[in-house]
C-alpha cells in the first residue's frame, strides 16, 4: 500500500552523506528540495554565468566548474567528479539533459566510487542506440515500426527512404529531445532534410549517424512512466499525453491520456515494464509510443532519465519520482502496486520557454528584470525564475514548467488558463501567449489532438501592446511588488507619466541587442 510505502522509506534513510548535482535551473533546484527532504546535504556546480542562479543559492554548498560554454562546464564529467571528490560528495545526480543519458559518465563515476543516481551504464548504453533498442522491444514483443539500420552518409539514407515508401522520418541515432528529427514527405525533399539532420545530429550529441523510419499520420505520442529498484521489482506508474509538439519539441502534456482506456493502460504498461525488465533496468525511465486512431500502438524509444514533463505523473499519482530516484540508487526497495498508482483527477504542464511568437519565435535573451509566478489551489510552478536573472544563449529556452491540476481534464485546463494569466515575465519574451490560445481551441478542449495539432492548427499572430498600455503593465507589476522605483523616476509626482516612460526607456535600454528587446510585456487582448 501507498502509505505504508511513504512508512517503509522513512525507516530506511539513504546512506548518502552528500549529493552533487550535475545539472543548472529549474531541474537542479528540484532536486535540491527533493534532496533536503531526505535529509541529504546537497552541492550545486555552476558555470560562470550561473554563478546567481537560484540552485547555486538554495543548496547547502555550490562550487564552480567552469565558463559559459557547456562542454567546458556542465558537460565536463572529469571536472564534476573530480569536484564530487574533493567536497565529499558520494553520488551525482545528473538530472536531464547534459550527461544524463552519457553512459560513459555513468560509468566514471562508478569507477571513481560514486553513485550514478540513475540507471546502470548498461542500460544508458543499450537504451540510448535507438537501434538496439529498437530490436530490444522487439524481442520483448513489442510492436515496432519498420526502420533501417544506423546510416552514415545520404545516398545509403536516400536508397531505404525510397525502398520504404513515403512519408518517412529520418532521426538521429543517438539522439533525443526532439533533435535531428525530419519528417520527409517525398524523395524530392528527402537529400536535404537528411543531410540537416545529420548536422544537427553531430552538433548536439557528437554523433552524425541517422536512421529512417516508417512516419505514421494522425498519431498520438504517449509515454508509459516506470521506475525500478535493484531487486527486480519495475512498476509503470501512469501514462502520459505528449502530442502537443512544436518541431517535435513537447509544450503541452497531460496525465493521463484522454485517449488512453483502462485496458490500452494495462497492455502500454505492461509492454513498457517488458522493456525495462530485458534490461535489467533500474532507477526511472520512459517508454514511448505512437498510439493511431484505432488503438495500434507502436514502440518509439526509450529515455533512461528523468522527464522534464514529470510533475504532471507526480501531480495525478501522489508521488514524488525525484525522491525515489534517490532512493532507488541508495538501494531502498520500492513495492509499488500499480493499483494503487492509478491516476487521482488530472494533471496538465505547460513549458514556458523564452521565445517571441510574434518573430517566427526566435530565441529571447537579456535581463528579466521582474517575474511574478501563478499560484493558488492546483497550481505548482516548478522555475529558477528571479528579478534580475539574465537569460544567455548559452543554454536551453525552458524558463519554467507551470502545472495545473483539477479533478478532471476540463478541471486542469481551466486552471492552467488562470495560471497563465497571472504569470507575468518582463525582460524577455515569452511563449504565454502561444500557450494561451492553444488551450482555447475547439480540438484541444476536446481532446482531439495528435502530433501534427499544431501544423493544422494555425494560432493567429497577436497584436504588441501600446506603448500606453504597456506602461500601465509595469506601473501595475510596480505596485504589486511594492519596490519604489518608479517614484525615483517621479511617477509619484507632477511629472510621474515622464517619470514612468523613463522607467519604461530605462528597462528598455536594459534589453538592447537582445534578439527580442520588442517582447517585453506583450500579453494577449484577453487580459
Amino acid at each position: 500500500m501507498l502509505l505504508s510505502y511513504r512508512s517503509t522509506l522513512e525507516k530506511h534513510r539513504p546512506m548518502f552523506s552528500k549529493v552533487l548535482i550535475a545539472n543548472r535551473g529549474e531541474i537542479a533546484l528540484r532536486i535540491v528540495r527533493a534532496l533536503r527532504d531526505l535529509s541529504i546535504p546537497s552541492l550545486a556546480v555552476y558555470s560562470d554565468v550561473d554563478r546567481l542562479s537560484q540552485h547555486v543559492r538554495y543548496a547547502d554548498e555550490a562550487r564552480p566548474i567552469g565558463p559559459a560554454d557547456a562542454r567546458e562546464s556542465y558537460l565536463n564529467g572529469d571536472r564534476i567528479i573530480s569536484v564530487a571528490k574533493a567536497c565529499g560528495a558520494d553520488a551525482i545526480h545528473p538530472g536531464y539533459g547534459f550527461l544524463a543519458e552519457n553512459a560513459d559518465f555513468a560509468e566514471a563515476c562508478v569507477d571513481a566510487g560514486l553513485t550514478f543516481i540513475g540507471p546502470s551504464p548498461d542500460s544508458i548504453r543499450q537504451l540510448g542506440d535507438k537501434i538496439v533498442a529498437r530490436n530490444i522491444a522487439r524481442a520483448a514483443g513489442l510492436p515496432v515500426l519498420p526502420g533501417s539500420p544506423v546510416i552514415d552518409n545520404v545516398d545509403d539514407a536516400a536508397r531505404f527512404a525510397d525502398d520504404m515508401g513515403y512519408p518517412v522520418m529520418v532521426k538521429a541515432a543517438a539522439g533525443g529531445g526532439g533533435r535531428g528529427i525530419r519528417r520527409v514527405e517525398s524523395a524530392a525533399e528527402f537529400r536535404s532534410a537528411a543531410a540537416q539532420a545529420m548536422h544537427e545530429a553531430q552538433a548536439a550529441f557528437g554523433n552524425p549517424a541517422i536512421f529512417i523510419e516508417k512516419s505514421l499520420d494522425r498519431v498520438r505520442h504517449i509515454e508509459v512512466q516506470i521506475i525500478g529498484d535493484k531487486y527486480g521489482n519495475i512498476t509503470a506508474v501512469g501514462e502520459r499525453e505528449c502530442s502537443i509538439q512544436r518541431r517535435h519539441q513537447k509544450l503541452i502534456e497531460e496525465c493521463p491520456s484522454i485517449a488512453v482506456t483502462p485496458d490500452l493502460r494495462r497492455s502500454l504498461s505492461r509492454a513498457a515494464t517488458r522493456v525495462a525488465r530485458s534490461v535489467n533496468y533500474h532507477n526511472v525511465g520512459t517508454v514511448e509510443f505512437l498510439l493511431t486512431n484505432t488503438g495500434e500502438y507502436f514502440f518509439l524509444e526509450m529515455n533512461t532519465r528523468l522527464q522534464v514533463e514529470h510533475p504532471v505523473t507526480e501531480m495525478s499519482t501522489g508521488t514524488d519520482l525525484v525522491k525515489d530516484q534517490i532512493l532507488v540508487a541508495a538501494g531502498v526497495e520500492l513495492p509499488y502496486d500499480e493499483v494503487e498508482l492509478l491516476s487521482r483527477g488530472w494533471a496538465i504542464e505547460c513549458r514556458i520557454v523564452a521565445e517571441d511568437p510574434f518573430n517566427s519565435f526566435l530565441p529571447s535573451v537579456g535581463r528579466i528584470v521582474l517575474a511574478r509566478e501563478p499560484a493558488g489551489p492546483g497550481i505548482r510552478v516548478e522555475s529558477a525564475l528571479y528579478d534580475g536573472i539574465e537569460i544567455t544563449p548559452y543554454y536551453d529556452s525552458l524558463l519554467a514548467k507551470v502545472t495545473a491540476w483539477g479533478r478532471n481534464r476540463e478541471g486542469a485546463r481551466t486552471r492552467m488558463k488562470r495560471a497563465l494569466a497571472e504569470f507575468r515575465v518582463v525582460g524577455v519574451a515569452t511563449n504565454i501567449p502561444y500557450l494561451q490560445q492553444i488551450l482555447d481551441l475547439d480540438d484541444f478542449i476536446d481532446g482531439r489532438i495528435d502530433t501534427g495539432f499544431l501544423d493544422r492548427h494555425e494560432v493567429a499572430p497577436l497584436e504588441p501592446l501600446t506603448e500606453q498600455k504597456e506602461l500601465a503593465e509595469i506601473a501595475a507589476l510596480l505596485a504589486v511588488t511594492g519596490k519604489e522605483r518608479a517614484s525615483d523616476h517621479g511617477a509619484n509626482g507632477a511629472n510621474g507619466a515622464a517619470g514612468l516612460s523613463a522607467l519604461g526607456s530605462s528597462w528598455r535600454a536594459q534589453m538592447s541587442g537582445s534578439a527580442t528587446s520588442r517582447g517585453m510585456g506583450r500579453w494577449p487582448k484577453s487580459i
